[in-house]
């Protein structure tokens, strides 16, 4: 392996991404019914940070929570990875499942069902990879391969080395 796993924390892949895609994945952070428990971390650590009190945090309206969000100095693996996942399944659906149907993984909208996770072959992986790259845009595969990585780096660890999921330079910063 030549990268690190540490490379696919996701504090460091949220660094990595756009403006626009960091204020997208917020939005969605906000939005997600699942990301209760994030949500509620996001809002103490806004509250700690903008010294306010809990309730007036929990009280701002979806655009502030955002900015303030956006504005922390230091995101939180937990909050990151479930702002990473919120991202995904609102806007790359399709991405996500022209991959799975490139490994043959059976799925939901591109939601793998619990029961069907297993490694898959390093081979098809690197082939789906690149039928991917050839579909979509470098800075989408690399966001969508590192979020697999760091969600289940032993399942994906065949793309920890791919081209496909060396950051963008243009993401950068």
């Amino acid at each position: 392996m030549d990268q690190d796993l540490s490379s696919f924390r996701p504090s460091r892949i949220w660094k990595r991404m756009t403006a626009e895609r960091r204020q997208q994945a917020a939005e969605n952070f906000w939005n997600d019914e699942q990301s209760a428990d994030q949500q509620i971390e996001a809002i103490t650590t806004i509250a700690s940070h903008m010294k306010f009190r809990t309730k007036s945090v929990v009280a701002l309206p979806l655009e502030r929570k955002v900015k303030y969000l956006l504005g922390l100095p230091n995101m939180s693996d937990s909050i990151a990875a479930r702002s990473l996942v919120a991202y995904h399944l609102e806007h790359q659906r399709p991405m996500m499942g022209a991959f799975l149907d490139g490994l043959g993984i059976p799925h939901e909208d591109g939601l793998i069902n619990e029961d069907n996770v297993t490694v898959p072959d390093a081979e098809k992986v690197k082939a789906a990879a690149e039928e991917l790259a050839g579909k979509f845009p470098a800075d989408e595969v690399w966001l969508y391969f590192s979020t697999l990585v760091s969600q289940d780096p032993e399942t994906w660890s065949a793309l920890i080395d791919l081209p496909q999921t060396q950051p963008p330079e243009a993401a950068a910063g």
